[in-house]
């Protein structure tokens, strides 16, 4: 299954590592699953996307749960921490399986940073005040063990907000004298990351125990206004003004006739063999203790970069440069083993890409959804599938499989009124079916696929139409925001059903 942890339901305005967190670990236990995939875990910046975090080590401090702050003590059970109604809800078009599931809740992410940093700055409070040995002893050794990164990551933070939230190639130049002045601000920061870690291994523990492993999510990017470019940017095509002289996207594609200009700043490869990709070792270190398998996005840039010039406002002018891929990914396996990692090849995948997943052995992705755009030679499609791919119905960045079905032409659509038809007939041939339940023909589809692995988006499962879905690459609007109610109790059995149908238990 694939939910990211802020789409949980609950009552303080966004899904956190709470009561939900485990009782959807229970879901996944009773309906036969083996595999929770998330998106990554990181503090997420501007525009809140999971893909543009302030760093590459640290946790997303909004996942803190507030009830598992009471159970430790660091809360106070009687402080008002009214249950929040956040963000808008609306009536959902239900299919048969989402009768149960009676609104979809979505995230007002401001409101939701406001609730969570009053919490934290409770529960800081509180622990600055406690004569509790253990946990003063807990959180000093996760700040030795962690200090590679969350000294730097917290004076980071500190200040950021010291400097009013700009990004930090605008602020005065004084790290090292703010080291001192801002030293309390810098201990809450790293005491929230201890928060955030000690949740999470707890239930990724919970997780583990009832055979459920981890898939994280690693970007190939992170973004300018981060730690990581902050503290290393050398690393990185910069101008002397701490601006990117180039940044990552994609040319024209599936989402956009005109690319997509993510931005993020590219690496400076040549200073990264230089020593040896200590920067990347480290990184993929860290992901592989909170996770039990990473899948690696955008896994073509790891043989060439789409390099964007700075200054441009879409992604069409870039051009493909080379990057170290093999050398990269041979230095991380002499240092911590073999890999387990899955290779995000969609778009654009010439033969070097494929030669660099393959020399690795790293198994590639799958989408149904795209494969109703062509012909029955479509790889996407199940009959081409190969044993050595994680077969998807639909990601994050797709609309829903019943959004999708359901779709027709209109401004932003990158297909016309007669090529949603006709896939849509293809879809329908392909799969047998009349599309009353098309989320569950999906998943019987994957399913039934000779892929080792098989995902699916609680969104589909849920049979959820476009309203659920979860992101539409290219855009900034309402992204990333959607959580749902309740999981009907006839799911687990149907999935379990199909799981064991298909020798996948």
């Amino acid at each position: 299954m694939l939910l990211h942890p802020t789409s949980f339901p609950g009552p303080y305005g966004i899904g956190d590592l709470g009561p939900e967190a485990y009782k959807f670990v229970d879901f996944l236990v009773s309906a036969g699953q083996s595999l929770w995939q998330v998106l990554p875990l990181g503090p997420t910046g501007y525009g809140d996307s999971p893909y543009a975090c302030y760093s590459a080590f640290a946790g997303n401090t909004l996942l803190v749960s507030p009830e598992q702050l009471i159970k430790e003590g660091l809360l106070d059970s009687a402080l008002p921490l009214r249950p929040l109604r956040l963000g808008g809800e609306q009536d959902l078009t239900h299919r048969r399986d989402a009768e149960d599931a009676e609104v979809t809740q979505r995230i007002n992410f401001g409101e939701a940073h406001q609730l969570k940093d009053q919490i934290l700055c409770r529960a800081y409070e509180r622990y600055t005040k406690t004569t509790d040995t253990s946990l003063r002893s807990a959180f000093e050794t996760f700040a030795q063990r962690q200090a590679h990164w969350l000294e730097d990551y917290a004076l980071f933070r500190a200040f950021k907000d010291a400097n009013g939230g700009v990004a930090w190639n605008e602020w005065e130049p004084a790290r090292e004298s703010a080291r001192d002045e801002l030293r309390e601000e810098v201990e809450a920061h790293m005491f929230y990351q201890f928060l955030f870690f000690r949740q999470w291994f707890a239930l990724k523990t919970y997780a583990n125990e009832r055979g459920i492993s981890i898939v994280g999510d690693l970007p190939i990017f992170v973004a300018q206004d981060s730690a990581d470019v902050w503290t290393n940017p050398e690393q990185f095509k910069l101008d002397k003004n701490g601006k990117p002289i180039v940044v990552a996207g994609v040319p024209p594609d599936y989402f956009s006739s005109t690319g997509q200009l993510w931005g993020n700043p590219l690496y400076n490869w040549e200073r990264m063999r230089a020593d040896g990709f200590k920067w990347w070792i480290e990184r993929v270190r860290a992901t592989l203790t909170v996770v039990d398998i990473a899948r690696v996005d955008h896994f073509r840039g790891f043989a060439a970069c789409w390099e964007i010039p700075g200054g441009d406002k879409t992604a069409e002018r870039g051009q493909w440069v080379e990057a170290p891929g093999k050398e990269l990914f041979t230095a991380i396996r002499k240092t911590l083993g073999e890999l387990p990692i899955i290779a995000e090849d969609l778009g654009v995948i010439t033969p070097d890409v494929v030669a660099l997943r393959e020399e690795f052995g790293f198994p590639g992705m799958r989408i149904l959804q795209f494969g109703f755009g062509s012909d029955s030679k479509n790889i996407d499609l199940p009959h081409n599938y190969v044993p050595n791919v994680v077969a998807y119905t639909g990601t994050h960045d797709n609309d829903t499989t019943v959004g999708w079905f359901n779709s027709v032409a209109g401004e932003g659509s990158t297909r016309t009124a007669q090529q949603i038809e006709r896939e849509r007939k293809f879809c329908m041939d392909y799969l047998n079916t009349d599309g009353k339940e098309i989320h569950w023909d999906f998943i019987r589809g994957v399913l039934a696929s000779v892929a080792n692995t098989a995902m699916v988006p609680l969104q589909d499962l849920l049979g959820l139409g476009t309203e659920a879905r979860m992101n539409l690459p290219n855009s900034t609007e309402g992204n990333w925001a959607w959580r749902y109610k309740s999981i009907p109790e006839t799911i687990a059995p149907r999935l379990k059903e199909l799981t064991q149908l298909y020798g996948r238990n």
